[in-house]
């Protein structure tokens, strides 16, 4: 997922208004925290506060402002590398998806603005992360025009960051019980509602996170593989090589040279 820009809370005055033109290939996506007018082919319809809009940008984009004050957050984007994905995700695009869980989408765009304007050396490859943790949370929703009520697990969010957390710091000491107690659930509780949500265990997460860092240190640094091991949360040299070697099919050396 690429993108282009990006605005997190942004905030205009009651007479905002905006007509944009067709554009080459893409999509913008658009949360509103404020009430706000749409017009799709002619016909205007009203937003409501937590409305989402995901405009394909190969069409008119044209919204205003309702009579107080302009507030939303909205991100520029295309898939051209990954148009299998995004069309997979069935999102309606042009007509407004009412949602009821805006807080935490917020709260991923608000992540990928900081990756955005950050310098970090895995930037793109965190802003595809959440870019495609986002989408796959938009397109939960069956529900279109008028819509106002949705399901919504209420553990989703505090597990997604703390996912998003396994995968930003696989160096730390991750067990299932300072996980479960970090999102305030019971040990088994919060195994079987993390495998329901996101199809592996926690453990199995961990590990993914922790190979995933070691690849990326293996390729873009000269780390050695006892220091690539430390760095990535294992106390054991030979442990790490063995775990790397079962889930990528090669040692950490032959990577490094493939790479």
């Amino acid at each position: 997922m690429n993108v282009h820009c990006i605005g997190w809370n942004s905030v205009h005055g009651s007479g905002y208004s905006i007509r944009r033109n067709p554009s080459e290939n893409g999509y913008m996506l658009i949360l509103m925290k404020s009430s706000a007018f749409f017009n799709f082919d002619g016909t205007e319809e009203r937003a409501d506060k937590d409305t989402v809009v995901v405009y394909d940008t190969k069409m008119i984009q044209e919204y205003r402002a309702d009579d107080s004050v302009f507030i939303y957050d909205w991100i520029m984007f295309d898939a051209d590398d990954d148009g299998e994905f995004f069309d997979s995700l069935e999102i309606p695009v042009n007509m407004l998806i009412r949602y009821t869980d805006a807080e935490f989408i917020s709260g991923i765009i608000r992540n990928i603005a900081n990756e955005f304007y950050s310098v970090s050396a895995k930037r793109t490859k965190m802003i595809d992360s959440l870019m495609k943790t986002l989408l796959i949370k938009v397109s939960e929703t069956n529900l279109l025009r008028g819509s106002v009520q949705q399901n919504v697990d209420p553990h989703y969010g505090d597990l997604v960051e703390l996912r998003e957390k396994i995968y930003r710091n696989p160096q730390m000491k991750w067990t299932v019980d300072t996980m479960a107690a970090s999102v305030n659930m019971s040990r088994s509780y919060f195994q079987h509602i993390y495998r329901e949500l996101f199809g592996v265990s926690c453990i199995s997460d961990v590990i993914s996170g922790k190979i995933e860092k070691a690849k990326e240190l293996l390729s873009e640094t000269s780390c050695t593989v006892s220091q690539v091991a430390a760095m990535c949360g294992y106390d054991n040299e030979e442990h790490f090589m063995r775990q790397f070697k079962k889930i990528v099919g090669v040692t950490p050396t032959a990577y490094r040279k493939k790479s």
